[in-house]
């Protein structure tokens, strides 16, 4: 089953217009200019907008014209060959593995571990996928904890400026 641009960007406009709604009704905190309901308006701003390029077709000129030939699979799915939509289960199987081992583990090395593999999964050199995995847990630590002042556990190893 196949729908079209319209259709699906016309719903991730209504879900982003939901999440913006819905986050501007949330209190603000006395004292902060960033509240509770800045994420998820900013997400349905990018939802909305996003929404609304795909219905109305903007950037489908950069698309890739589809062909006949099949095409491998990028990264876990093309090795697992037709099993491949057991893939799908590798997003949900590393947030419950978060869930039981980020207390004990700390939050960078924890996110550093499922960066690269998920990386990994979707195809990326090990290169690409180590330097994202040492990159990007920090940079997200940092936005959580200066920015909007949510502590992350440390477990074994704390971040510097906590």
């Amino acid at each position: 089953m196949h729908l079209s641009d319209r259709v699906t960007g016309g719903f991730l406009v209504l879900l982003g217009a939901l999440a913006f709604w819905g986050g501007s009704r949330l209190p603000g905190v006395p004292g902060q200019d960033v509240g509770p309901a800045v994420f998820p308006m900013v997400i349905g701003a990018g939802l909305v907008l996003c929404g609304a390029l795909i219905a109305l077709g903007i950037g489908r000129s950069f698309e890739a014209p589809e062909s006949d030939d099949t095409e491998p699979l990028p990264g876990l799915a093309g090795r697992l060959g037709r099993y491949a939509p057991l893939a799908a289960l590798l997003p949900p199987a590393l947030l419950i593995a978060y869930v039981y081992v980020v207390e004990w583990l700390g939050f960078l090395p924890t996110a550093a571990i499922m960066v690269g593999v998920t990386a990994l999964a979707l195809g990326a050199s090990a290169r690409l996928a180590l330097g994202m995995a040492l990159v990007a847990p920090p940079a997200v630590h940092l936005m959580f904890y200066k920015l909007l002042r949510v502590p992350l556990p440390d477990g074994l190893l704390a971040a510097p400026w906590a």
